[in-house]
């Protein structure tokens, strides 16, 4: 996209505009969860709450993968990366997530081969120099990074790479946000995953706004693309609608992208249920690898090594409450003390699209 374009999205004067529209045309308290993770980042870094009317209140979501990834899948990768002639491969946020008793990052630093990718792709490169060791690919992610996972896989399959396995933690954007609803969250609206929605189009999220009557806004992540979406659920709720929107139509479609969806099809299976940090255990929201590639599922084959047993969180971490949206990273007694980028004790401070990372970083735009 050309760089004036960009800018284009931030020009203070079309989000000003934006902002005393906000204020003249609400005219109710609308709480709206932003689901995902670099929403929340946009909101604080360009200190969006300021320029809204009281009656707006964003309330922050489950939409970052490495902040609802739960204790004991960490475990899992860590005990699978301490075996002999392993190297393990993930994200480099992942790393960082304490897990019951350690991180990757600690055990990389104990001497185990733990490393950071900046694209799946580069697992094949380490494999190919690495034909002595097993390469187990740590994957996490929404939709957005799963047709990754699936040409990954693809290549492995199709190339017969004997030296490459899967642990598979992708999850699914619509079952948590079922979840959050079920509870009875005061959640008026939602800003829709734009990314997510790039894979998935954004019709997906039709059976929510019908269900639970709550208007779903697909959003950019530049701040006018936030304030645009503020205001169209505003009129949403003024005109007495509930529908689904598309404001990042230069790059979301209604129906996807079909290619990539056929691709995760392919390889992957919706598995019965999975746990999320958090939010507990989650029917048919998360991914893995079917049956028929069983051979290179590490699930499977280090079986014996894991544990399954659920793991709690630290007892003075309220990650659980902010990620269903009850909570404010500020009304945690550890928030920027015993919690901070440098000493993470929580996963929403962990993760660079956390929402406690987030108010550690742009906590001064917050409204007073």
């Amino acid at each position: 996209m050309p760089i004036d374009l960009i800018n284009s999205f931030k020009n203070p004067e079309h989000i000003k505009a934006l902002s005393l529209q906000i204020k003249k045309e609400a005219k109710r308290r609308i709480n709206i969860m932003e689901i995902c993770g670099g929403h929340t980042h946009a909101i604080m870094k360009y200190g969006l709450t300021q320029l809204l009317p009281p009656q707006i209140e964003f309330v922050h979501g489950p939409g970052c993968p490495v902040c609802i990834m739960p204790k004991e899948r960490i475990d899992e990768a860590i005990e699978i990366a301490r075996q002999p002639n392993i190297i393990l491969v993930t994200l480099g946020d992942m790393i960082r997530v304490p897990g019951s008793k350690t991180s990757l990052q600690d055990l990389r630093a104990e001497g185990y081969d733990i490393r950071a990718l900046y694209s799946p792709l580069d697992t094949l490169k380490i494999a190919n120099e690495n034909p002595d060791k097993t390469v187990v690919f740590f994957a996490v992610g929404f939709e957005t990074t799963t047709p990754m996972s699936a040409v990954l896989v693809e290549k492995v399959v199709k190339e017969r790479i004997k030296n490459i396995l899967f642990h598979i933690n992708h999850v699914l954007v619509p079952p948590p946000i079922h979840t959050i609803m079920q509870e009875g969250a005061d959640i008026d609206a939602f800003l829709g995953p734009s990314h997510v929605s790039v894979i998935t189009g954004y019709n997906i999220f039709t059976p929510i706004v019908e269900k639970y009557k709550t208007p779903i806004v697909v959003s950019g992540f530049e701040p006018s693309d936030v304030m645009e979406s503020v205001l169209r659920i505003t009129r949403e709720f003024n005109e007495g609608r509930c529908e689904v929107e598309n404001e990042y139509s230069r790059v979301v479609a209604k129906e996807g992208n079909v290619k990539a969806q056929k691709l995760i099809e392919k390889y992957f299976e919706v598995r019965e249920s999975f746990r999320w940090r958090g939010l507990g255990d989650i029917p048919k929201s998360a991914l893995k690898l079917k049956d028929e590639f069983a051979k290179l599922d590490a699930e499977i084959v280090f079986a014996s090594k894991l544990s399954k047993k659920p793991i709690d969180d630290h007892k003075f971490c309220i990650c659980a409450d902010i990620l269903k949206g009850r909570a404010k990273p500020f009304e945690c007694k550890i928030f920027a003390k015993a919690c901070n980028p440098k000493t993470p004790v929580g996963s929403c401070m962990v993760s660079s699209e956390g929402a406690c990372a987030a108010y550690f970083k742009y906590g001064k735009f917050l409204r007073n």
